[in-house]
C-alpha cells in the first residue's frame, strides 16, 4: 500500500535515536511538506513540491498541521484494577506519598484490587486505557506488572498485558515489576519474597510464553535495597529480561549507579539524582526516563533535566501511568509538564519522548524517528508546529493516528483519508 501525507506545515523530522545533550533541541524541520508511506515504512519526505509523483492508494489531508513521530511512552503501570483517589485526597492534607505507603496505602491497595480481578477483567480495563492513550498519540506502550506481587498474579497480569499487544493496535512491551513492593505476607521479610519470584521454573516461564523483555525493581526505602535489587535484576538476566530500574525517586540510594554498574536498560524517575551519579551515565548506554508527570502529581521537586542533557546524556521522557502517582495517559500532557516543569525546549521534550524513549525499549532502530525506511509510526496534528504542540496545554492535538502505516484513529471511514 502506498499512502500520501499532503498539506503538511511542518514535518518534525526527529532523528532516530538515542539523541544525546544539545542534539536533543536540533530537530530537523521541513515545511509546507509530504510524506510518502509504502506499506509500513516512511519511504520519502519533504517540501511537497518535491513530492514523487502517483498513484496512490490513499491520500491523507493534514490541513495544515504538523506531523511527527508517534509517541513512545516508554514507562507505565498501565494495567491495574481499582483506583486510589482517597489518597489523592490525603495528600492535598499533608500526607506525603511514603507515608502512605508505610502505613500499608499506596501500592497495598491496588495490589488488592488487582488480585482481585480476572485476567479477563485486566484485559477490558487495560483495552479502555489503551484506547485512549492511543487517541493522544501513543503508539508504543511499555507495561509493567507489580500489583500481583506473587507468582500466580504476576503470570495473570503480564499475560493480561501480552494479550492486550495482540488484539489492539498500540505496541505493547512488557516488563516483570515483581519488586515493586513487599507484599504484606512477606512483611519484615523481602529476601523471602524475592526467592519466591525468582524461582527457575517462574522465570523459565516468563521467558518461554515472552511474557516480558525487561525485569524492573523499585529501589528505595520502603522497598527494595541496592544489594536486593541487583540480585533480583542480575537473576532476571539469567533469564533472558534486560534490566531496568526506579532509581533515586524519593532518596538518594545509590539506585542509578547500580543501574549504570549493571548496564541497565533505562534508569527511570531520577527525581534525586545528583552530580555524583551523573557523571557514571555519560560513559554508559544507559537512557534516563524523566516522569514529569509524577512531580506534578505528587507535587515534588522534579529531576533534574537541564543538568542531564548538559552532560550530554539521550533524556526520554514517559507518563508513569499508575493509580497513585501518576494517572495520566496522555504524552502530550507530558510534553507540557517538561517545557513548564522541567525547563526543556519542545523540541528537546518531544526527542525525549520519541526517539529517546525508543532507544529505553531498544527499539530506536525502527520506531520514535522520521527517517526513511523507519516503520511509519506517525502523529497527525491539528497545530502547525511543535512549540504550539507543547504550548496548548492540557488539550489533545492528535488528529490522526498511523500505525505500521495504517491509520489506526480515527476509524478510516474519516474523510481525512482518500482513496
Amino acid at each position: 500500500m502506498r499512502t500520501l501525507i499532503e498539506n503538511i506545515a511542518e514535518i518534525a523530522a526527529v532523528r532516530p535515536g538515542p539523541v544525546r545533550g544539545p542534539a536533543m533541541d536540533a530537530v530537523p524541520r521541513t515545511l509546507d511538506a509530504a510524506l510518502v508511506i509504502e506499506d509500513a515504512a516512511i519511504a520519502w519526505f519533504g517540501p511537497r513540491s518535491a513530492a514523487p509523483a502517483g498513484p496512490f492508494d490513499a491520500v491523507v489531508d493534514a490541513d495544515g498541521g504538523a506531523v511527527v513521530p508517534g509517541f513512545v511512552d516508554c514507562h507505565t503501570h498501565a494495567v491495574f484494577a481499582g483506583s486510589r483517589e482517597g489518597e489523592f485526597v490525603e495528600r492535598i492534607r499533608g500526607r506525603t506519598y511514603l507515608e502512605i505507603l508505610e502505613a500499608g496505602g499506596g501500592i497495598h491497595r491496588t495490589v488488592e484490587a488487582t488480585r482481585s480481578a480476572t485476567e479477563d477483567e485486566l484485559v477490558r480495563i487495560g483495552a479502555a486505557r489503551l484506547a485512549r492513550m492511543l487517541a493522544a498519540g501513543s503508539t508504543t506502550v511499555e507495561i509493567k506488572s507489580g500489583y500481583g506481587l506473587s507468582p500466580e498474579h504476576e503470570l495473570k497480569m503480564l499475560r493480561a498485558i501480552r494479550r492486550l499487544g495482540r488484539s489492539q493496535p498500540v505496541e505493547v512491551v512488557g516488563s516483570y515489576l515483581a519488586a515493586h513492593a513487599v507484599p504484606r505476607e512477606f512483611a519484615g521479610r523481602a529476601d523471602a519474597y524475592l526467592d519466591s519470584v525468582l524461582e527457575d521454573g517462574l522465570l523459565e516461564r516468563l521467558y518461554a510464553e515472552d511474557l516480558a523483555e525487561f525485569a524492573d525493581v523499585f529501589c528505595e526505602r520502603g522497598a527494595f535495597e541496592t544489594a536486593q535489587a541487583e540480585r533480583f535484576l542480575r537473576t532476571c538476566a539469567r533469564h533472558g529480561l534486560r534490566p531496568k530500574l526506579h532509581a533515586d525517586q524519593i532518596t538518594q540510594c545509590g539506585a542509578s549507579r547500580l543501574g549504570e554498574r549493571l548496564g541497565a536498560v533505562s534508569v527511570d524517575h531520577l527525581e534525586k539524582i545528583d552530580a555524583e551519579c551523573i557523571a557514571p551515565l555519560r560513559g554508559s548506554q544507559t537512557i534516563p526516563v524523566l516522569l514529569p508527570g509524577c512531580s506534578f502529581f505528587l507535587n515534588t521537586k522534579p529531576a533534574p533535566a537541564r543538568a542531564l542533557i548538559d552532560a550530554g546524556l539521550p533524556v526520554a521522557l514517559a507518563t508513569d501511568c499508575n493509580p497513585g502517582s501518576s494517572p495520566i495517559e496522555s504524552m502530550s500532557l507530558i510534553l507540557s509538564l517538561a517545557c513548564c516543569l522541567l525547563r526543556m525546549t519542545p523540541a528537546e521534550a518531544l526527542t525525549a519522548a520519541t526517539a529517546n524513549a525508543a532507544a529505553a525499549l531498544g527499539r530506536a532502530d525502527r520506531i520514535g524517528a522520521i527517517a526513511v525506511g523507519h516503520q511509519a509510526d506517525l502523529l497527525v496534528l491539528d497545530v502547525p508546529n511543535v512549540e504550539r504542540l507543547a504550548s496548548d496545554v492540557g488539550r489533545n492535538p492528535v488528529r490522526i493516528v498511523f500505525k505500521r502505516g495504517h491509520v489506526v484513529h480515527p476509524p478510516v471511514a474519516d474523510s481525512t483519508v482518500k482513496p
